[in-house]
């Protein structure tokens, strides 16, 4: 009896646990919907709390180490307290709110290289190991997000990876503990910078648009990189020519970084860098870009993300 109790403990002969998700694919502000499949083991069991939870990988750093840790960001309860029978089986549904700043992982079809994304199904067991479940989930941009990352290949911006960093940018409406960074090397018609970091702030009116410059080059020290912000509003994505847009933004704020560099020997300023084109965008008119994501512009995105497109 008292091995069967250690065996127990252990996980051993306890209930197992199957989480379906109606579909993986998902956009910031949306939602992930499924049910929790869990099945009796050989034993009666306590269970607590049922919880599914979306998890990625984060870029943290210390003052000596780099490393890369898992990070629950959003936690939400399926079920309290309840008995679960020797070999019986429930089916929970759920429906999960997807948080406007969550990360993007997929464009087009393609998975970002560096990142990745899973809704976790935990079951809280009285006594015992926990039984748990992990998914993949596929978050795809919003219209916008998606505009301007077509823009950036059209300017012949090459993308050279994605990370999420632990931290807060500075002055932003940040609410997540971390950020992602889009990763692009330059091009001739931005001379003095080797590298942009692109970053994504949503919220339900629209997205705050983050230019960082060399931040992992060595040019700047830690804490005095350098980079511009923009806002543009949901209702703007099929009504702005955002290749003209986004080569505005980068000419401007690294004329302010320029301005910066010499003003301040050397240093970039964490400073509130263009924002002065802030709500600007919801207004502007441009090149109609509806049919943006189509023909040429479509398959620079695919080669820029390394890959062909799929269905």
């Amino acid at each position: 009896m008292v091995f069967k109790r250690m065996l127990r403990a252990f996980g051993v002969g306890g209930p197992s646990v199957d989480t379906v998700l109606s579909n993986p694919n998902t956009r910031p502000g949306l939602t992930l919907a499924g049910q929790v499949n869990i099945t009796g083991g050989d034993h009666d069991v306590e269970i607590d709390q049922i919880t599914v939870a979306l998890v990625t990988r984060v870029e943290m750093e210390t003052s000596d180490e780099e490393y890369d840790g898992t990070v629950e960001f959003h936690r939400v309860p399926i079920c309290g307290e309840l008995r679960l029978a020797a070999g019986q089986q429930l089916s929970l549904p759920f429906e999960v709110d997807v948080p406007w700043e969550t990360p993007v992982t997929d464009v087009y079809g393609q998975r970002l290289p560096g990142m990745t994304m899973g809704l976790r199904t935990k079951i809280w067991v009285r006594g015992a190991l926990d039984p748990g479940d992990l998914d993949d989930v596929h978050v795809y941009p919003l219209p916008v997000q998606e505009r301007i990352l077509a823009a950036f290949a059209a300017l012949g911006l090459p993308f050279t990876g994605a990370d999420l960093e632990h931290g807060k940018l500075a002055g932003l409406p940040q609410t997540m503990p971390f950020y992602q960074e889009i990763e692009y090397a330059s091009a001739p018609q931005y001379p003095g910078v080797n590298q942009i970091e692109l970053t994504f702030l949503a919220d339900p009116h629209g997205v705050t648009v983050v230019l960082e410059f060399d931040k992992k080059s060595g040019l700047f020290t830690p804490g005095h990189d350098s980079y511009g912000h923009y806002r543009v509003e949901h209702a703007a994505a099929d009504s702005v020519d955002w290749v003209g847009q986004v080569d505005s933004w980068l000419r401007q704020s690294l004329e302010q970084r320029h301005t910066l560099l010499g003003g301040y020997g050397g240093h970039g300023d964490h400073g509130d860098h263009g924002s002065g084109m802030g709500g600007m965008l919801a207004g502007a008119a441009g090149g109609a870009i509806a049919g943006f994501a189509a023909g040429m512009v479509a398959e620079e995105v695919f080669d820029a993300f390394g890959g062909d497109e799929e269905e």
